[in-house]
């Protein structure tokens, strides 16, 4: 075999380096799942995708969970196939070849990174102003792109979850737990709310804007699937579950169980969401807005509802943070083990998490929320989502035919289509992105195989 396509044995699980202790059950990751994926994307994303496909935002919704759902069963397969903490990059190491596995770490550190950087610049947003008003700087809340000095609430809030996931992965998923019922809590009192006044006329023209992505006069491209490429935002996170394979008590059944009824769950939250959003207000209405859940319910003339809405959604949006945090740690200590970052990094605490490789991870994103320009670049973590997703499906498609003789703990229905649907689905998406987007992407990519053909290759457990 060469160099280029080393794989690693398939489970990889067999090293005690850095090994982590299994403390989670079901509950706990299907509320890794929702705390991951129901954050600023359903709160926000709404409006935007009513902006680019009118009413048949509802089937945006509808064709993007679809894709992700084929990439949560891929996913679910190869999770509980292969319990370990790398996720994606760790499938692709074993069933694609190690330079395959690079560029998939390579991507994951892409979106997590800006996912983290860019929910905690958003919460920043929600909280500099209450800040302000007992004295706070105002440059002290924005980044030098917006004239301040640096966005300390950011830093302060990956600080804070930081140190709860240093506490320990047991006490951190409890704290999440609890948020995340708040958050389901808050989005069923709007649906509670908005959906009784559910007005069918708001529906036609049902699709005024056709349904390919099509660039109108303003140059915004608009569509049912310009808008599902946006709304994919909304669904991703669930693959943070399989970053907490190895601290999954029983990850045969459980890992499967958290991705899918995660998926299931906020499938089913959208759906209804943006059903009493469509329903109760003409899209134009709430076209674009910031926060078009309270807008809607102000319009209906429930002010007070729509404050509670927001105040919920600022207190439970730390989720997000924590999901994704915790995942890009968990990768990271994959990739350290595999030789591709410092071996010290891979050192377990006496409460049993990463500590280094946390607080590694904890610094960079703090920078990155901290100073760079990141509404400029945040729609790179679609690009790094959809190239992972598309990989797992390959993945499953790939041991499918190869190794059928494995031991699979959870049988994907269908695996040739639900991969296929993965690879497929993604490349659409993936397509449908800005220019300018792909552009920042293979120039991510390229910096990334410079990287791997000039330090990490050698540096590999594989070549040892």
């Amino acid at each position: 075999m060469s160099g280029l396509m080393r794989r690693k044995p398939i489970g990889g699980v067999e090293r005690h380096e850095g090994r982590l202790t299994p403390t989670l059950s079901w509950p706990h990751l299907v509320a890794l799942g929702v705390g991951a994926i129901v954050g600023t994307g359903i709160l926000t994303l709404i409006g935007v995708g009513a902006d680019r496909a009118g009413p048949s935002v509802l089937l945006s919704f509808a064709i993007a969970g679809a894709i992700c759902a084929c990439a949560a069963l891929a996913y679910a397969e190869l999770a509980a196939m292969m319990p370990a903490a790398g996720s994606a990059y760790t499938y692709s190491y074993a069933a694609l070849g190690e330079i395959f596995a690079w560029v998939v770490g390579w991507s994951l550190i892409l979106e997590y990174s800006l996912v983290v950087s860019t929910v905690a610049v958003g919460w920043s947003g929600y909280a500099s102003p209450l800040l302000m008003g007992f004295g706070f700087p105002e440059a002290l809340t924005q980044g030098p792109e917006l004239g301040g000095l640096i966005n300390l609430p950011a830093i302060l809030i990956i600080a804070v979850v930081t140190f709860l996931l240093l506490l320990g992965t047991h006490e951190s998923a409890r704290v999440n737990t609890v948020l995340v019922l708040v958050k389901i809590a808050t989005l069923s009192l709007f649906v509670a709310v908005a959906l009784p006044s559910f007005d069918a006329g708001h529906l036609h023209p049902f699709m005024p804007y056709g349904f390919a992505s099509v660039a109108g006069e303003d140059g915004v491209p608009r569509g049912v699937m310009a808008a599902a490429a946006i709304i994919f935002f909304a669904f991703y996170g669930f693959d943070a579950i399989s970053t907490a394979a190895e601290e999954t008590k029983r990850p045969e059944r459980d890992l499967a169980i958290g991705i899918v009824g995660s998926m299931l769950v906020c499938t089913l939250i959208y759906i209804l969401v943006a059903a009493a959003a469509i329903g109760a207000v003409p899209f134009t209405g709430f076209a674009d807005s910031p926060e078009p859940l309270a807008l809607i319910l102000r319009e209906l003339g429930r002010p007070g509802v729509a404050k509670i809405v927001a105040t919920a959604a600022v207190i439970a949006l730390p989720t997000v943070l924590l999901a994704f945090l915790y995942g890009q740690s968990r990768i990271f200590l994959a990739m350290a083990r595999d030789g591709f970052l410092p071996r010290s990094l891979t050192v377990i605490s006496s409460r049993g998490t990463p500590a280094r490789i946390t607080t590694a991870t904890a610094i960079l994103v703090a920078i990155l929320a901290g100073l760079l320009p990141i509404g400029e670049i945040a729609a790179l973590a679609n690009a790094g989502t959809l190239i992972a997703f598309m990989a797992v499906g390959a993945c499953l498609i790939v041991l499918r035919r190869q190794r059928p003789d494995l031991k699979r703990p959870f049988r994907t229905p269908a695996a040739l289509l639900v991969g296929l649907g993965a690879v497929l689905g993604c490349l659409y998406l993936f397509v449908s992105l800005p220019v300018q987007t792909l552009l920042w992407c293979l120039l991510w990519n390229g910096v990334g195989l410079a990287i791997y053909f000039g330090y990490a290759r050698r540096r590999s457990a594989l070549s040892a």
